[in-house]
Parts: C-alpha cells; structure tokens; sequence
C-alpha cells in the first residue's frame, strides 16, 4: 500500500474515533446516544425489565451530517418482566444493532437477563443484576474505498466480514425517584484480540475492541403539580480513551412533554500516557425532546451541536426515537417509571 493511501486511511479511521492498536486508542469505541436516558438498555442488561410491562424501542442516529462517512447507528429493542416470575423479579431484553462508519460497520444481537431484587412491599424500589450476551459481525467493504493502486493486493476488492461473541454485566438500583448504575461491557475483549478479517490470504485487524465501564445516575425533582425536574449524569470509562462525561437536564411538564439539555465532554480523571496533552476534550451540546403522544406511545429527538474543532466540517448530529409499552394482560397498579 502507497503512503498516500495509509495516510488516508488513518485519517479516516482516527476522525471517527477507530484505532488498530489499544494503545494508541483516542476516542469512545461504544455506541453513542443522547436519548440513553429513556432507555438505559443499551448502557446497562440489569435495566431488563424496568417498565414491567413489555416495552419496545427504536432509535436512529445520523452523527456530523455533511461530513462524508460520518456514523450511522440504528436499533431496536423490547424489554419487560416475566409475569411468570414471583414479584416480576426476572426481566428480559432483547436488542438488536447496526452501526455504519465509512468502509466498516458492524451488526449485534444481544439477549440480556436481569434479576430484580423487590427491596420493599410496593416493588418500586429493587436493586438489579444483569447480564448479556450477543455476538457481532463486523464487516469492511473494500470496494468503498479509493486508493492509488489499482491492483493493491492489501485493500479486499469486496466484503470481509467475522463474528466476535461476547458478554456484558450491570448492576441497577432505583426507587421512584432514583438510580444509580454501573456496568460493564465488552468482556471477552479481556480475552481475545479481537476480530480479524481474512480476504485471499490477507489479514486486516479491525477495530481491537476493549472494555468498556459505564456509570450512571439521576434523580427526579417535584418543582410543582405539572412541572417535575430530573438531571443524570453519565461516565463512560474505557481505561485509553478520554474519560467521557455526559450531563444532562430534563424538564417534565403535565407528565407529557420532556424537554432539556445534555453536555458532553471529556474529563482527566487520571493519567493516560497514551493519550496526546493536547487532545480537546469538548464534545457536544445537545437539545432534547420527547413527547408522550399517548401513555404507551413516545416519540423523542435529539440535535447534537459539536462544540469542538469539527464543528466546521459538518452539521450537527440527528437522532430520532420511538417507543411503545405494550399494556400488560394482569391488571396491576404501579409508580410511575421516570427512568
């Protein structure tokens, strides 16, 4: 391969935050998305099961629109208690991801388990384990890229892809107005070095994935009869990276309309030789909305405005979500789920 070409793809890959080796990582390798709090499954498995009910998920995010080969991450996913389990203490998830960056993108199921542990008569206060496991296929499409050589034996004329497996583990307590979390994902990374993908005899190292740890709180404020308020914060630690801080203030009003901010950024938490002294740790600033059209009928949007040296080369980030809880066959009186 021509320096030119390596120059271009290095390029490429750092500015979206991809690296070849750990040691050199810069940025997030997980998913990213300002709507997590309406729907902590994709941070935390020991959130299975938190509405009750059965509730299913969509989300679609477009990140740094105009900049070519910017990311695109989509899922689904459904989660509810099992009737069948004493005081619903069991809760299962299912979910489903595809996320597209330039010539690579990678698609994951995961199925998730959580066990909730009833804490007092109501139920509403519970501290839950979870664990998940799911499998990935990573993929590269050669014929994407341009390069000088026509004829370079080292870029794939077409598709490579492999399937990684792997596991995640959360623990979650909450009560009607607080949570706290922690979990961690991408466990067999501790294991493996990861995916490789084999084309005619060539080898090319994908992504090294490494694990992740991930933080969560918040808490829910009565300002008045219609008016509640609810700030979270959200640590994202992969232990090379920028240590990632996600802030975020909620405002729900006539228990239909939320509306607010999130703040992201990096943090020195501590010393990471790896990482350049130079490296800007400003993010994004996001808007978000959701409104509650009915009460098992959601609908939410997120507008991420970069704040950092790339905020002249594209346009913000896009992120839509839906969500429906499908009403349960046994009548049953329960607190509000604000989480």
């Amino acid at each position: 391969m021509t320096i030119s070409v390596k120059s271009k793809l290095m390029l490429l890959l750092v500015l979206a935050g991809l690296v070849f080796k750990p040691a050199r990582t810069l940025a997030q390798q997980n998913l990213q998305f300002s709507q997590y709090v309406f729907n902590m499954l994709s941070v935390n498995p020991a959130y299975a099961g938190y509405k009750e009910d059965p509730y299913a998920n969509a989300i679609y995010r477009k990140q740094w629109v105009n900049f070519p080969g910017g990311p695109q991450t989509g899922g689904v996913s459904i989660d509810g208690a099992l009737n069948a389990s004493r005081d619903n203490r069991v809760g299962l998830g299912l979910q489903v991801m595809y996320d597209k960056l330039g010539p690579q993108d990678a698609t994951s199921i995961y199925g998730m388990y959580s066990y909730r542990i009833p804490l007092n008569e109501d139920g509403d206060k519970r501290l839950c384990l979870g664990v998940g496991a799911g499998v990935t296929q990573y993929a590269i499409d050669g014929a994407t890229l341009q390069y000088n050589d026509a004829n370079d034996p080292s870029i794939p004329l077409g598709r490579a892809s492999t399937w990684v497996p792997d596991a995640r583990f959360g623990v979650y307590y909450f009560t009607s107005k607080f949570y706290v979390g922690a979990s961690v994902m991408d466990l067999f990374s501790l294991y493996t070095d990861a995916s490789r993908y084999y084309w005619k005899g060539y080898q090319y190292k994908t992504i090294r994935k490494t694990q992740h740890l991930y933080v969560n709180a918040g808490v829910m404020f009565d300002l008045s009869e219609n008016v509640k308020f609810k700030p979270s914060l959200l640590i994202k630690e992969d232990f090379k990276g920028p240590t990632n801080v996600d802030l975020t203030a909620l405002f729900l009003i006539a228990d239909r309309l939320w509306a607010g901010g999130s703040y992201r950024t990096g943090v020195k938490l501590w010393n990471k030789p790896a990482l350049d002294k130079d490296l800007e740790q400003l993010d994004a600033a996001s808007v978000l909305v959701q409104f509650n059209i009915t009460n098992q009928f959601r609908l939410g949007y997120a507008y991420d405005l970069t704040i950092n040296k790339m905020a002249s080369f594209q346009s913000g980030s896009h992120e839509i979500s839906i969500g429906f809880l499908f009403p349960g066959k046994k009548a049953r009186v329960i607190s509000p789920r604000y989480f």
